[in-house]
C-alpha cells in the first residue's frame, strides 16, 4: 500500500519563535542587568589578554588565509588583527574560553554565556565600522550589552531545562543557537528572519562533547566556543542574504533534532525570557577553574597553611561535592595536557593543598610535573552528598557546595570546611566586584603600556560614559 507524507508546510517551532520575539522585541529595563554586563564584558575582554600570553591560543589568531585585508573589518582585542566578522568571532571567541576563566551558568546544561561575546562583539565592531564608512551612526556600547543580555539570556534560560550533556552532546551548541539569534538581530533581521536563522543552528545539529569528558579531555574545549559564536555570525550573514529555514527543524518527527539527537524528547521553556541570566551570572574571580570545582579549590586554600609542612603525613583527602561534578571532573589515573588538568576536580584540590593559589600556569607541564600532585590524588576520595546535589538545582539556591576533609596518618584530621557558594556567586557581588575589577586592571598591563591600560580602565568604570562610547571607539582602545 502507498503511503503518502504531507508536504504541508508548519507553523515554526514555538521555541524558535520565542527566541525571534524576544530579540526583536523586548526592552531590558533592568539597570542590574547592565551593570553585570558590564562587568561581564570588562571580565571576558581580561580573559581574552591573558590568553595571549600562551602560545597554543594564539596558533588560532588571524585570517583563515595569511595577508588577507579586510575593510572595515573587526578588530581582534589586543592584536593588530582586522578581520571579517566570522573569523573574527572565532579569534574573539577563542580567546575568551581558552583559559577556564570566564563566566558560568549552571543548570541541567552548564556553559560559558560570555563565549557569545566573539560573535557579537566582531558583528557590533563591524557594523560600526562600516556604518560610518556610508555616513550612518556606529553601534554604542549600550547596543553592545543589550546584544550580550539577550545571549545570555537565550542560552541560560533553554540551559534550564535542556541537557545536552546527557545526551553526549556540548553546551557549546546553546552558544550557536544564542549568538544566532542576537547577531541576525544585530544586523537588522526581521522577527521571519531571526526565526529562519536559528532553525539553521539547530539544522547542524550538536558538537559531541567527547573533547570534553575523560579520557578524550583536550583542547578542541578552549577553541570550541569560538567555533560556535563563529558559524553563528556566518548563519546569519546567509540569511540576510535570503537564505531559508526550516520551520519544524526540532519538531519533525525522525529528522527534526529532538528525535534524532535528544532521544525524543522536546525541547521546552517553562521561564520567560528577561534578564534573569545576566542578573545571576557566576564569575570566575580568583582563579581560573572549571567551575564545579571553585568552592574545592576555595576549601583547599583555607587548609593550605595547615597542610603544607605535613603532605607526606596525610593518609586521605575527603571531597564532599555535588552530583555534576562527579559526573563531569572526577577524574583518575594520568591527566594528558593542560584542558585535561583543568577539568580535573582532583587536580585542582591537590594544586591548592600544596601551593594555596592557582593560575593558567598550574595546568602547564612543568608544574604538573611535582610528584606532589598525584600523590595527593591518588589519596583523594569523591563522594556526593544528595543536600549539595538538590541545592545545587534549587532556583532559589543555585549553590556550588564542595567541602573537604583531611585525615593523617596519626589519625589527626582537620576540622572540615565546607563553601556553599563560590566568591562569583550573586550572593558573593559585594565581595567579589572589586576583586573582577582588579583581576580586569591587572589582565590589562598584561598586554598594553600604563597610560593605554589606564584609559580603558577608566572607561570601563564609568558605566554611562561607556555605554555612549561608539563601539567602533572602544575596540579601537584595544589595539595594541
Amino acid at each position: 500500500m502507498a503511503s503518502h507524507i504531507s508536504n504541508t508546510r508548519p507553523d515554526p517551532d514555538p521555541i524558535l519563535v520565542d527566541i525571534a520575539a524576544y530579540v526583536a522585541r523586548d526592552v531590558i529595563d533592568s539597570d542590574l542587568a547592565y551593570e553585570t554586563a558590564r562587568h561581564c564584558l570588562m571580565d571576558s575582554l581580561g580573559c581574552a589578554l591573558l590568553a595571549l600570553r600562551y602560545p597554543e591560543c594564539t596558533k588560532h589568531l588571524g585570517p583563515t588565509v595569511p595577508g588577507t585585508h579586510v575593510p572595515h573589518g573587526a578588530r581582534v582585542p589586543g592584536t593588530q588583527f582586522e578581520l571579517d566578522p566570522v573569523q573574527a568571532a572565532y579569534n574573539i571567541g577563542c580567546l575568551i574560553r581558552w583559559l577556564d576563566y570566564n563566566d558560568t551558568w549552571l543548570a541541567a546544561e552548564w556553559g560559558h554565556p560570555s563565549d557569545n561575546l566573539g560573535g557579537i562583539l566582531a558583528v557590533a565592531d563591524y557594523l560600526s565600522r562600516r556604518n560610518l564608512a556610508a555616513g550612518r551612526p556606529p553601534l554604542l556600547v549600550r547596543d553592545l550589552l543589550t546584544a550580550m543580555i539577550k545571549a545570555h539570556e537565550i542560552q541560560g534560560v533553554l540551559a534550564l531545562e535542556n541537557s545536552l550533556n546527557r545526551v553526549g552532546l556540548d553546551h557549546v551548541h546553546f552558544v550557536k543557537v544564542a549568538s544566532t539569534a542576537v547577531v541576525t538581530g544585530l544586523l537588522g533581521g526581521s522577527e521571519p528572519e531571526i526565526i529562519d536563522a536559528v532553525s539553521n543552528a539547530f539544522a547542524d545539529g550538536g558538537r559531541l562533547r567527547v573533547y570534553r569528558q575523560a579520557p578524550n579531555t583536550g583542547s578542541r574545549k578552549s577553541w570550541a566556543a569560538g567555533d560556535a559564536t563563529s558559524r553563528a555570525v556566518w548563519l546569519a550573514l546567509m540569511t540576510m542574504k535570503g537564505e531559508m529555514g526550516y520551520p519544524s527543524v526540532l519538531s519533525a518527527e525522525e529528522w527534526g533534532f529532538c528525535d534524532v539527537l535528544f532521544k525524543g524528547t522536546p525541547f521546552v521553556r517553562r521561564q520567560p525570557y528577561g534578564s534573569y541570566v545576566m542578573e545571576n551570572i557566576l564569575f570566575k574571580i580568583a582563579f581560573p577553574a572549571e567551575f564545579h570545582a571553585q568552592t574545592a579549590v576555595e576549601c583547599a586554600f583555607t587548609l593550605h597553611d595547615e597542610v603544607r609542612n605535613r603532605l607526606d603525613e596525610i593518609a586521605e583527602v575527603t571531597i564532599t561535592t555535588h552530583e555534576s561534578a562527579v559526573r563531569i571532573i572526577s577524574k583518575t589515573g594520568p591527566l594528558h595536557n593542560p584542558a585535561d588538568r583543568d577539568h580535573c576536580l582532583q587536580y585542582m584540590v591537590a594544586i591548592g593543598l600544596i601551593y594555596g593559589t592557582l593560575t593558567a600556569d598550574h595546568y602547564e607541564d612543568e608544574i604538573a610535573a611535582d610528584p606532589r600532585i598525584d600523590g595527593l590524588r591518588e589519596k583523594m576520595t569523591v563522594r556526593e552528598d544528595p543536600q549539595y546535589s538538590k541545592d545545587y538545582l534549587d532556583p532559589d539556591k543555585r549553590s556550588i557546595a564542595n567541602a573537604l576533609h583531611i585525615r593523617f596518618k596519626d589519625g589527626a584530621t582537620t576540622d572540615p570546611v565546607a563553601v556553599e557558594y563560590p566568591i562569583g556567586h550573586r550572593r558573593r557581588r559585594a565581595e567579589g566586584i572589586p576583586l573582577l575589577e582588579e583581576k580586569f586592571a591587572n589582565n590589562l598591563t598584561t598586554q598594553f603600556p600604563a597610560k593605554q591600560a589606564q584609559a580603558i580602565m577608566a572607561l570601563c568604570l564609568d558605566g554611562e560614559q561607556l555605554e555612549a562610547t561608539p563601539v567602533n571607539e572602544f575596540m579601537g582602545m584595544f589595539v595594541i
